[in-house]
């Protein structure tokens, strides 16, 4: 069965409030959906949302390629324009964590949970992954504009994962369902836009914590080079992650990456 994503069907399926505000392009192919928002954030206002079946560039974090197979996923992004500080971007980030997991309870799946700071897993695979990158003008102190960039395996492509990613990667379902991108893409864009319009409360990251499956957890601390042992206790409001480390002493981690053995 073909599950085609279509522009018309994605706007159907979006909450009314939401129906003049949103601007939905559709792309069969192209490099990368954060690549063209940005290159077009100057002459649209907020609420672009460019959705490609197919990257040939896909970017995750850290300058990471991201593997972006056509007929098999989604990757969209969406032009913000918050009146928000750079350090606050990632309220963005864990607001659409949270709305990719409702979205995909909308859609019958229960068991999806995040692993800070940007990923979302399905029994111990990695479907999802959140990239958001923003433009800082410095005389204001506050961001130009933010691209929220989400690229998930609904299923796997017909050539599978690469070897490199094989271990980790995964995919939602299994069986191809007709409509089933479009009503992921649009319950994403509702559940996300209902915590955008409330995001200096931080109200998300209640829900943000509890779908986390690294705290109690240890982990491995990966900052450039530099890895070290420790035990993820908290997340903060600030998405922070509260962490002990082996001489005892607690860090608050509020960038780089962290590995954890999922059993």
């Amino acid at each position: 069965m073909i599950d085609v994503i279509n522009a018309q069907k994605i706007f159907e399926l979006l909450n009314e409030e939401l129906k003049n505000k949103i601007k939905i392009e559709v792309l069969e192919k192209t490099t990368s959906t954060n690549t063209i928002v940005k290159e077009l954030a100057s002459e649209n206002g907020e609420g672009l949302v460019v959705v490609a079946g197919e990257q040939t560039a896909g970017r995750g974090r850290m300058g990471r390629a991201f593997f972006s197979p056509g007929d098999s996923g989604v990757y969209t992004s969406i032009l913000l324009k918050p009146q928000i500080k750079p350090e606050d971007a990632v309220q963005i980030t864990t607001a659409a964590a949270v709305s990719v997991c409702r979205s995909l309870e909308k859609l019958g799946i229960f068991d999806s949970k995040i692993k800070w700071v940007n990923d979302i897993y399905i029994s111990n695979k990695k479907v999802c992954g959140i990239l958001t990158e923003s433009s800082f003008n410095s005389q204001k102190g506050m961001l130009d504009f933010a691209v929220l960039g989400v690229g998930i395996n609904i299923y796997e492509s017909e050539e599978g994962f690469p070897e490199d990613i094989k271990s980790i990667a995964g995919a939602v379902f299994t069986q191809r369902k007709e409509g089933l991108r479009n009503r992921f893409i649009a319950g994403f864009i509702n559940s996300f836009f209902d915590f955008y319009r409330e995001l200096s409360s931080k109200k998300h990251m209640k829900e943000y914590k509890e779908r986390s499956f690294v705290l109690g957890k240890e982990i491995t601390v990966i900052q450039g080079e530099k890895t070290e042992k420790a035990k993820a206790l908290d997340i903060d409001e600030n998405c922070n992650l509260i962490t002990e480390f082996s001489d005892g002493a607690i860090k608050k981690l509020y960038t780089g990456e962290i590995s954890i053995k999922l059993t």
